[in-house]
């Protein structure tokens, strides 16, 4: 067979074109047809960007080959890579030749944004630079058209089909270029107009909502006249379902619909034409398909023009040839421009959640302020009219450890203060059953109509006084993907209606993971902080005080002890006035000793003689919180053990931690309180939210449990030592007065219930220990009166020192109990005190054992002299 020259062939179709086009439509593939508008696009791109240079027409850019010589760009239908895929490097990506927009824009307060105003987007700003250009080119194409084809008309041979194949392929090349839904949907019905002169046109394109397809108005009554501005201000959306009407029934069967009188179609709707005056004569209605033969929409022209201009007539089959062969490129510009439009909602989105972490990882230092910063930016996105977030606890999987809520409104600006005072009530339910299941089964829930919900019940609604229409609720994932809380939103819309999306919660689930990772990066910031404010305590502790000598444990090691009946250490009306400082050392081993607590864990006797000298040196010098109120502390408990009767219902371990728990529970006190620290901004205050100074306290006393030669505890196994140190920590918290008045109201319920096991039931007992705690912490009110009125004036002088600081360096006027100038109300004072906080105490455990009635007896002696004190304070006022 004679092998063909390539160039020979291509110059015979180039000299009969009708052949060519012909074979072109019976052999060319939809492949083909794509490969050839890809490159006319490129080619045309090109050369109109080569005209907007500077200088006139640029050179095109080379390729590089391999072996290092140059080759001119192919102009191959190809649609694959021509180079190999390499990095770009940052030469690449600036802007030296084409315009490129900053990838970080300013928003209106002049904050660095990711995300960029609407109005900045390239298809809006081509759009609006070139509809002066686009209306000349198509007025021209207009005025050829009609001219050729009146000239045509007058010489009776009709316009040839290469001719309007052209016109047909010029106005492709007008829909090719644009990626804009909107604008290639108005170019596309524009041309429509012009190619089958229809008086009106409209698109409508599927859509998709809960499985159910239907087709809506993309633009409507639209002509070749018509400007894309005008059309979008007039047009409203209108939703079609399959089947329904002339263009439903095209959408559902596929199927060219060619109507010559409308109103004698019963498929037509009138209702339009009777609202508007308009009058429907002929409609031609044709599926629009993608590549794949799917429909993606439905065009409808209506009312064909006559060729005298004035009169309308029917659509014709070659009408119908036109409008199919044009529909077929419309296909691929719709589905192209609709596959831009969703890159470019997912750009949008993607923006928007950069800015948003951007927002969240701003401030670092607090967990309270990262947790505002989430719930207030997701409740301004997703519209939503109340969020929590809950975070789990650590210790119990079934538990949250914290919980954040935020109402939209309640914070006008966005700057969020760490120290803004929120108030106590709940505005937003947890949900139990909703929030438990989203952490323990780590799946989204998304309830869009919550009074059809059967799963799960909103019974905090009544409570909390709001109504939840739609709800969503997902997990908050550390880096480890392990759910570590989850975030709840309620009421889209501000609960007018609404429910959150599809979108909605790919965005909210997006948005959790960095949620996540923000959450875990202030609590580690939040510890690193503690630490070093914990440093910062030890340092300063240990600039202070020191274990004390060997020399001094010796001496007091090699002192006779007294028995316990000599030093009075039974006596509920103990006076520790009558002892020295070495012998308050000496009694407290006397009551080690007779709680048979050193043979019985094997401590060593030196080295519990340095424990306590170090104990009393870790005592500041103020003028109550001292050693002289620790060693009295720890003879009540002895006391209420040995005379009391509370010794009934202790076991060794418990009487060997609440012994060392009251020689501790003070240690290091600087004579101010926890309100104190806070006000001053203290790194106590930062190490410890709550139970600031008992906390440190109790952190002191371990120290010197581990300092070398003062570990009592060495002689207890693992088991042992973990459950005294324990029984140390819950005592010595217990002795802040805050959480007496949580754990009293219980105490004293159990009492009334008659219920009470403080023999076996742990919880019982741990409710006693700590009420024993306070009793003995506050032991002074129960002494005689020559006692309690010493101490009461020590405490009193003690808190007026407090008060003189506050005013002095913090200029802060202080409470009544601490101001100097309050003094004489010193009687009405103490007399509350008793009322609200030591009878009730002593009442319940006098209740507990007959033996601890001298200490409320002692307590409304006391309460009597203080009245008698007022009195007299009264009158010498008067």
């Amino acid at each position: 067979m004679m092998e063909l020259d390539p160039a020979v062939v291509e110059a015979w179709l180039d000299d009969h074109p009708e052949f060519t086009h012909e074979y072109f439509l019976k052999k060319g593939t939809r492949t083909m047809v794509n490969n050839w508008l890809a490159d006319r696009v490129i080619n045309l791109a090109v050369s109109e960007y080569r005209r907007s240079l500077p200088g006139g027409l640029a050179k095109v850019p080379s390729t590089k080959k391999e072996d290092g010589g140059i080759s001119p760009k192919s102009d191959s239908g190809s649609t694959g890579r021509k180079t190999p895929m390499r990095k770009v490097s940052a030469e690449e990506i600036n802007p030296k030749h084409l315009p490129l927009k900053p990838m970080i824009s300013k928003d209106q307060l002049g904050s660095p944004s990711f995300y960029a105003p609407a109005e900045t987007s390239p298809i809006l700003a081509r759009r609006s630079s070139s509809v002066k250009r686009v209306t000349e080119s198509k007025t021209r194409r207009i005025s050829h058209y009609h001219m050729d084809k009146a000239t045509a008309a007058e010489t009776s041979s009709g316009l040839s089909i290469i001719d309007e194949r052209d016109m047909i392929m010029e106005l492709v090349k007008d829909i090719a270029m644009d990626l804009d839904i909107t604008s290639v949907s108005h170019r596309i019905l524009q041309n429509v107009s012009i190619l089958l002169e229809a008086d009106r046109c409209s698109l409508f394109l599927i859509r998709e909502k809960d499985g159910e397809k239907f087709l809506v108005s993309r633009l409507f009554d639209v002509n070749k006249d018509s400007s894309l501005e005008d059309t979008m201000v007039r047009s409203n959306e209108i939703r079609i379902d399959l089947g329904q009407g002339i263009a439903g029934v095209v959408a559902l069967t596929g199927k060219t619909l060619n109507i010559p009188e409308a109103y004698k179609d019963s498929r037509f709707n009138q209702d339009v034409d009777k609202k508007t005056g308009y009058i429907t004569r002929s409609i031609l209605c044709m599926p629009i398909r993608d590549s794949v033969k799917r429909i993606v929409g439905v065009a409808q022209v209506i009312n064909k023009q006559h060729i005298d201009g004035n009169s309308y007539c029917a659509f014709t089959e070659r009408d119908e040839k036109i409008f199919a062969s044009y529909l077929g490129f419309c296909g691929i510009a719709i589905h192209n421009a609709q596959i831009f439009e969703k890159s470019q909602l997912e750009n949008r989105r993607n923006e928007v959640l950069l800015d948003l972490t951007k927002v969240l990882f701003e401030e670092q230092s607090s967990l309270n302020l990262v947790m505002e910063t989430i719930l207030l930016h997701t409740t301004s996105l997703l519209n939503c009219e109340r969020a929590s977030v809950m975070l789990v606890s650590s210790e119990a999987d079934n538990v949250f450890s914290k919980t954040f809520e935020h109402v939209s409104g309640d914070w006008e600006d966005n700057d969020v203060n760490d120290s803004d005072v929120k108030p106590n009530r709940r505005k937003v339910p947890f949900n139990v059953d909703i929030t438990m299941y989203v952490r323990q089964t780590g799946t989204a829930v998304n309830i869009p109509n919550a009074s059809k919900e059967k799963r799960f019940s909103f019974s905090e609604d009544a409570e909390l006084g709001i109504k939840t229409h739609s709800l969503i609720c997902m997990p908050i994932r550390n880096a480890s993907h392990k759910v570590m809380g989850v975030i709840q939103l309620i009421n889209k819309n501000l609960g007018r209606g609404g429910c959150f999306s599809t979108s909605d919660e790919q965005l909210l689930e997006a948005f959790s993971i960095f949620c996540g990772l923000g959450i875990c990066q202030a609590s580690l910031y939040e510890e690193k902080a503690k630490l070093v404010a914990k440093q910062s305590v030890v340092l300063e502790v240990l600039s202070y005080h020191a274990v004390s000598s060997l020399d001094e444990a010796s001496q007091i090691e090699d002192s006779i002890i007294p028995s316990s009946k000599s030093l009075g250490l039974f006596s509920f009306g103990f006076d520790d006035e009558k002892l020295g400082d070495d012998d308050t050392l000496t009694a407290s081993i006397r009551m080690f000793m007779d709680l048979n607590l050193i043979e019985r864990f094997k401590i060593n006797k030196n080295i519990l003689c340095r424990w306590i000298c170090s104990v009393r040196k870790n005592y500041r010098p103020v003028k109550y919180h001292n050693w002289r109120h620790a060693f009295n502390v720890c003879q009540s408990m002895f006391c209420m053990i040995k005379s009391g009767g509370i010794g009934d219902y202790l076991d060794d371990y418990e009487r060997l931690s609440l012994l060392v728990s009251c020689l501790c529970h003070d240690l290091d006190h600087r004579g101010t309180n926890n309100a104190f620290q806070a006000k001053i901004e203290h790194p106590l205050a930062r190490l410890y939210s709550t139970s600031t100074l008992e906390q440190h306290h109790y952190d002191q006393c371990l120290m010197l449990l581990h300092s070398t030669g003062c570990e009592i505890l060495s002689h207890l196994s693992t088991e042992e030592y973990e459950t005294v140190i324990k029984l140390i920590q819950h005592a010595i918290i217990s002795t802040d007065l805050a959480v007496y008045f949580k754990k009293r109201g219980n105490f004293l319920k159990l009492l009334e219930s008659g219920k009470s096991d403080w023999k076996n039931n742990e919880e019982h007992r741990k409710l006693l220990r700590g009420m024993i705690m306070t009793g003995t912490d506050i032991s002074a009110i129960s002494k005689p009166w020559i006692i309690q009125s010493k101490v009461a004036r020590l405490v009193a002088e003690e808190f007026f020192d407090q008060g003189d600081i506050e005013k002095r360096q913090l200029h802060l006027e202080p409470v009544d109990m601490m101001n100097r100038s309050k003094s004489e109300e010193l009687p009405t004072m103490q007399i509350g005190f008793i009322n609200a906080i030591c009878v009730p105490l002593y009442e319940g455990l006098a209740k507990v054992s007959d033996g601890l009635k001298p200490m409320l007896d002692g307590c409304i002696s006391n309460r009597e002299h203080w009245e008698t004190e007022k009195i007299t304070t009264v009158g010498t006022k008067m």
